[in-house]
């Protein structure tokens, strides 16, 4: 029986010790595998180290690029000669301003004038023209589609749909027709306003029908009859020349009238001082 013991206690440490062999066995090839890990982690913890320094790198040598254009555009104007071409590229004239209250046909007018000098692209006239806008101007903007608000064809139907003149075009027409000189207005006065009601009732129209047009209106609306006759028989193309004409008409009608009734002056007091001399004549006999 003890002996049967004894076999069963060997056979349990035999098993024991393979066990432990076993296990630290396992337990070994557990380590080496966790140290392979780590070690291929480290590994790859270092090569995106790697990475993010050469990222590092090339972004701070951008950065540095940046730098030296930036540098580069705000010392160059002053380093360019005088070259109409460099100098045609830079804003020249300031922006204007549109609030809705002024006529936008003339707003137009100046604003294509400054774009122009300036060498505007559309883009940049559609972000010009978005910011000169004030007032009851600027709302036309929110009837606009965000993605439109950099089309200038887009801007600019807005604005005249709105404030376009086109609608009061007979207005002015009719104005035109039935103006006439006002008493005390000049001839100067009366020509500026016949020419601010032809850019109004005839924008679209070519320059000399304008030019013939605005003569036409300008004559018919004299005042002095003689004036207007006179200046009507030379039948001027030009309004400026109608004008000139028909201011030195006046100015000689009104230094006639001075020199017939100095003369008439003199005439009076010759005929008084012969009244005299029959006076005094007639004294002397008695």
């Amino acid at each position: 029986m003890e002996q049967v013991q004894e076999e069963m206690k060997d056979l349990l440490r035999a098993d024991k010790e393979e066990m432990r062999v076993h296990v630290a066995s396992q337990v070994e090839g557990i380590k080496d595998h966790v140290d392979g890990c780590i070690g291929r982690m480290e590994e790859e913890v270092q090569g995106v180290k790697g990475k993010i320094e050469e990222v590092k790198t090339e972004v701070q040598e951008k950065m540095s690029d940046l730098e030296r254009r930036l540098s580069d555009l705000e010392t160059r104007p002053n380093n360019f000669p005088t070259n109409p071409e460099f100098m045609y590229s830079r804003p020249t004239v300031k922006p204007l301003t549109f609030d809705g209250q002024t006529s936008w046909t003339v707003f137009k007018t100046q604003f294509d004038v400054v774009s122009s000098t300036n060498g505007w692209t559309d883009s940049v006239k559609a972000s010009q023209l978005v910011a000169s806008l004030r007032g009851s101007a600027a709302e036309v903007l929110q009837g606009i589609p965000a993605d439109k608000l950099t089309d200038l064809t887009t801007i600019e139907k807005a604005l005249e749909s709105r404030f376009g003149d086109s609608h009061l075009t007979q207005f002015y027409r009719t104005e035109l027709k039935t103006r006439r000189q006002k008493p005390g207005e000049s001839l100067q006065e009366l020509a500026a306003d016949v020419e601010r009601l032809m850019s109004l009732a005839y924008a679209k129209y070519a320059l000399d029908v304008r030019e013939r047009l605005a003569a036409q209106y300008f004559v018919d609306a004299i005042r002095d009859e003689e004036t207007q006759l006179s200046t009507m028989l030379m039948d001027f193309t030009y309004l400026k020349s109608a004008l000139a004409y028909s201011m030195k008409f006046e100015s000689a009608k009104t230094a006639s009238k001075t020199s017939i009734h100095a003369r008439s002056m003199e005439a009076d007091d010759e005929t008084w001082k012969e009244r005299d001399d029959k006076f005094e004549s007639l004294l002397k006999a008695l």
